[in-house]
Formats: C-alpha cells, sequence, structure tokens
C-alpha cells in the first residue's frame, strides 16, 4: 500500500494524472484484504461442522436433521455479530438485518427457512478469531439437493469470484461421479482447490476411502490436495487443549492448506500485480524525463528523436481506432462467443429434454412425477453449470487473444474478469405436475357400464335371431368383456394424456431456463467486452499520452540553451528517484519468486 501511495504521489508531482487511475484501482484492490474460501459438498457431508471446528465457535447450525439453506459468510471482526443480508435489483440495493447468534438457525437452515422463503440472500458472521485475521473468509454453502441442484448449480456460478473452494465428503465412501465431475469444473474456475474428507473419528476405514479417493484424482487428472480431518475431534481437542488430539484430528493441514497455499497465493498474486502497475507508472514517467535528458545532452539528437517519437505515437494512436486488429477480435470474438454459447446451452438442454421424453414415454407420470422432477431439475441445473463453465473458459481465452493482438505493440497485463451467472435458481419456476383427469371408482364404474351396455346390447340382439332371450350368458358375458376393455382403454387414454401434460411441461421449462440464462450469458459476454474495451483503451490512452509528453519534453528542450546543464541536474536526480521506485516494485515482484 505505501509502493502504491509513494507512486500517487509521483505522478501528480510530475503533473501526470492520466496514470493515476490504475493505481487508485490497485489501491481500491489492495484495500480489500478478504479472502475467499467457498465451503462446498453433498448434503450432509460435515460442511458447517468443519467451519465451526475451524473458527472454534458453532457459528453454522449443525444437526443430524438440519441441511443448510442460506449461504454463510463467517469473517474477522472484533465482536461477534450476525447479520442477515436481501439484495434486490440485481445487488445493487441491500438490506441488511441484524440477529443474535442463536437466531442464525432458524434464518439459513432448510428447517427454519425452507426452500429460503424468506429470500435471504446470504447471512454474515464475524468472529474475533485469529485465523480469519489475515483476511480469510469461510463461505458455508448450501446442501440441500447435492452438486447437481439448483444449489449446486448456483455454487457453481461463485466460483470464479472466490480464491479458493474446499470440496467436503466424508469417509463412509469414495468420490461419487458428480463429486469429481464437479471438481473438474472447479479447477477450471477456481486458482486454489482443495478436498477435505471428513468424519475420519465415525469411520475406521477412512484411509482406505482417502486412498480411493486420491486414486480417482488421479485418473481424472485432478491436482488438488487431499486433507483427511475430523471436526468432532478438533472441537473437543480446542475445549480441553489436548495436543495430541488436534495432531490426531488433522486441522494443522487444513490450517496450514488456507494459509500456505490461499492466503499467501493471494498475497503472492497482490505483490505482482502491484509491482506490475507500479513498474508500468515508472516506465511511463521515465520515458519523458529520458527522452527530455537525451535531448539536453545531445541537441543534435532531437529532430531525429521526435520523429521517433512521432512515429511511435502513430501506432499506439492506432490502437484506439475502431480499425485497429484487437478492436476487430474483440468485436469478432465476443459475437462468435455469444452464438457458440447460446448453441451450446440448447445443445445441452435439448439432450435433457429428450432424455426426459423418454422417461415420460416408459411409465405414467403420476407414478414417478416425483423422483423425475427431482431428476429432471438436476439435469437442467448441471446442463447449466457446464454451460457456465465453457463460457467463462472461453471468455477468458478471448481475453488472451485480444491481449495478445494489443501486444504487439506493447506490454500489457490482462484485466480480472469477474463472471457471475450459471444458475437457474430464483430465475425459472419449479417443474409442476399438470393437472390432469380424475379416474376413481366412480368414474371406473360409470365407462364400465357404459362400454358393457353396448356390449351386452350387441351380443344380446343378435342372439334373439337364434330365439334366444337379450340377456343370457353370452350377452352378459360380452357386456362383461365390452366393459373391461373400455375402462382399459380409458386408463390408457389417460394415461397418454398425462404423458403429453408431461411433455409440454418440460418443453415449457427448458424453453424458460433457455431464455432466462441465454440472456445471463448474453449480458455477462457483453459485460466483459465493455469491460475488456475499456482496459484496453485506457492503456491504449496512457502510452499515448506518455509518448506525446516524452515528444513535447524533446522538443522544448531545443529552445532552452542557457539553463541546460542545471536541467541535466535535475532530470538525473528525478531520474534516480523514479527509478529508486521502480527498483522497489521489482524487489516486491522478487520477493515473490524466491
Amino acid at each position: 500500500m505505501g509502493l502504491v501511495d509513494l507512486a500517487l504521489k509521483a505522478v501528480a508531482a510530475y503533473d501526470r494524472p492520466d496514470l493515476a487511475s490504475r493505481l487508485k484501482q490497485t489501491k481500491a484492490r489492495l484495500s480489500d484484504p478478504n479472502v475467499r474460501v467457498l465451503v462446498v459438498g453433498e448434503f450432509k457431508q460435515g460442511k458447517s461442522q468443519l467451519v465451526n471446528a475451524l473458527v472454534n465457535a458453532t457459528v453454522c447450525p449443525v444437526d443430524d436433521d438440519i441441511a443448510t439453506a442460506v449461504p454463510t459468510l463467517v469473517r474477522y471482526g472484533e465482536e461477534t455479530t450476525v447479520t442477515l443480508v436481501r439484495e434486490h435489483d440485481g445487488g445493487e440495493r441491500s438490506e441488511r438485518t441484524p440477529v443474535p447468534l442463536e437466531q442464525l438457525a432458524e434464518y439459513v437452515s432448510e428447517g427454519g427457512n425452507p426452500g429460503n422463503r424468506a429470500g435471504l440472500t446470504r447471512a454474515e458472521v464475524t468472529l474475533p478469531r485469529k485465523l480469519l485475521q489475515s483476511g480469510l473468509v469461510l463461505v458455508d454453502t448450501p446442501g440441500v439437493g447435492g452438486l447437481g441442484s439448483a444449489h449446486g448449480a448456483a455454487t457453481m456460478s461463485a466460483l470464479p469470484t472466490a480464491d479458493a473452494v474446499l470440496l467436503v465428503s466424508d469417509a463412509s465412501q469414495e468420490y461419487t461421479a458428480p463429486e469429481i465431475d464437479f471438481l473438474q469444473a472447479a479447477r477450471k474456475l477456481c486458482p486454489n482447490v482443495g478436498c477435505v474428507v471428513t468424519k475420519t473419528d465415525l469411520y475406521p476405514h477412512w484411509r482406505r476411502i482417502v486412498e480411493l479417493d486420491e486414486g480417482h484424482l488421479r485418473n481424472a487428472r485432478i491436482e488438488a490436495d487431499l486433507l483427511p480431518v475430523s471436526s468432532a475431534l478438533r472441537l473437543h481437542a480446542a475445549r480441553t487443549q489436548d495436543l495430541d488430539l488436534i495432531t490426531e484430528s488433522g486441522f494443522q493441514a487444513l490450517v496450514g492448506f488456507l494459509l500456505r497455499k490461499v492466503v499467501a497465493r493471494a498475497d503472492d498474486l497482490d505483490r505482482r500485480s502491484t509491482s506490475q502497475d507500479v513498474l508500468v507508472t515508472c516506465q511511463a514517467l521515465e520515458s519523458k524525463m529520458r527522452a527530455e535528458l537525451m535531448s539536453q545532452n545531445d541537441p543534435e539528437r532531437a529532430g531525429a528523436l521526435a520523429k521517433e517519437l512521432e512515429a511511435a505515437r502513430a501506432r499506439v494512436e492506432a490502437l484506439r481506432q475502431r480499425s485497429a486488429r484487437w478492436q476487430t477480435t474483440l468485436n469478432d470474438g465476443v459475437a462468435d462467443l455469444i452464438a457458440d454459447i447460446d448453441y451450446d446451452l440448447r445443445d445441452r438442454l435439448r439432450a435433457v429434454s429428450r432424455d426426459a421424453e423418454q422417461l415420460l414415454d416408459d411409465a405414467d407420470p403420476k407414478d414417478i412425477w416425483e423422483q423425475f422432477a427431482e431428476w429432471f431439475h438436476k439435469q437442467v441445473s448441471h446442463a447449466v453449470a457446464q454451460n457456465f463453465v465453457w463460457t467463462t473458459e472461453r471468455a477468458r481465452w478471448l481475453a488472451e487473444q485480444v491481449a495478445e493482438h494489443f501486444a504487439e505493440d506493447v506490454d500489457v497485463q490482462l484485466p480480472e474478469l469477474r463472471i457471475s451467472g450459471g444458475a437457474v435458481a430464483g430465475k425459472v419456476d419449479a417443474l409442476e405436475m399438470p393437472v390432469g383427469e380424475q379416474f376413481g371408482v366412480g368414474q371406473k364404474l360409470f365407462v364400465g357400464l357404459r362400454g358393457g351396455y353396448g356390449g351386452l346390447l350387441m351380443v344380446g340382439l343378435a342372439s334373439t335371431v337364434a330365439g334366444i332371450g337379450l340377456l343370457n350368458p353370452l350377452s352378459i358375458g360380452a357386456g362383461l368383456l365390452f366393459g373391461a376393455k373400455t375402462v382399459k382403454d380409458e386408463k390408457k387414454r389417460l394415461v397418454q394424456r398425462r404423458q403429453a401434460d408431461a411433455k409440454n411441461a418440460v418443453r415449457r421449462h427448458v424453453d424458460e431456463a433457455t431464455f432466462q440464462v441465454g440472456k445471463d450469458s448474453r449480458d455477462n459476454l457483453r459485460q466483459i467486452q465493455r469491460e475488456l474495451r475499456d482496459h484496453f483503451t485506457v492503456l491504449a490512452e496512457d502510452l499515448s499520452e506518455s509518448l506525446k509528453e516524452s515528444m513535447s519534453a524533446a522538443q522544448t528542450a531545443l529552445k532552452d540553451d542557457a539553463t541546460r546543464q542545471q536541467r541535466v541536474a535535475d532530470l538525473e536526480a528525478e531520474l534516480e528517484r523514479v527509478g529508486g521506485l521502480a527498483d522497489r516494485a521489482r524487489k516486491l515482484a522478487a520477493a515473490v519468486e524466491s
């Protein structure tokens, strides 16, 4: 922070306000020390208990019949507080309500707040804990429905904004396919991924489970730390101050992972970006001074230098024109990306729709609807989440392509892209079973009598020709046969009607999901386009201004011979001061590499 403040003073002293915007952004980034760690996993795997054990406090509700329904953020604070947050208008407005810690479970658990009917965005808890003092923020995510549910898709969409993710799975069984799929996606979206195996105190075979999990990670080519822990042992050891139990709980390795690989790496990233921003500023300041100094020391070269600077300025000026290559790459890339992402989303959801219709063809929707709806929601959420992962990867690839084309002229650093979306929860209504015709005992009796009457009358009239009465065993049997067939046909018709109505409901839900998620994706990509355009345009303007100042200084140096020696001395002193600032920036980056 002190290095950035010094650089800000330098740009003010040398009258370069155009260089201050980048430094102010750097300062704003450094002023937020938070390092977000998402704690994710399937239902009832011990996520909340893990958070409690890490902070040695019962902040997240834990019980056999309690499931987390609202994300809970645990961060450092001088006092213990709980705040419920409701965001409105897409996060532009927020409503914050403080509540006692004892009432937290009533708002964040599925039992106290089923389906999040209270409309909470998150709960924020502050605790005076040393572990959190470094800026670590633990986020206990909802586990209702598992990783493939709407909650899981919402968790997936939060990964790009997180500094690390901990996948929690207990020692009762090895990794499942959804967990491996989630890890593969998480590696693409988040820089740090850790795998925590919980409840080692309950399962004596936990070491075998860890071995199997390691094999699954190798087969999937996922590089992640595997950390077996026991939250119960950790909490008990903290109460009794038993150092042996603390070691046995496995939390020392977990805390070490959080501090060394998450918090420390976030600090390293801040140092690298700060060093880069300060160095760019120093180079801009030095370019003007060196140009003037060269002119002062060798006036005959000033004309040639001015021409070189003019040519360089013309090249940088081209970067700001719409015809510049990076502009074309950005505009064409975003247009192609929007089309590709939309096609990918439609293709994934069409595949889900085909599978759903096949299931409905094979069974009566009335008999399977509850299980079918749960499966269908998971498939839609999974398809949306995978589309979001691909969107994120493609957006970052596009940013790199634009940077490469820009870098043909100058050195450039990519902006930090924050991509949101990737969930259908709260945007699309749940799939509801269509209301069909009732076919109870009364309806069956009526339909059977209607069909039986026709069969009895038809056969009975035919038998009267042979001199047999209208009511005879043959006509009665025919009536029963026709009545049973009519009831069976009516049942089949109603099943087909329910299947058709259910398919229509599936198609409507898929269409709504495609519409809502597609709009989010397009808005996301347009926002990324604006961020990249503004970033590179500002960079081009900064470079153009720097070269313009350098050229002006070189030309001015020709007009004043009387004070040339004094000006040379002043310039050398100023260059030394700016060089010292640049050296401090280089040392900051070197300290990270060492």
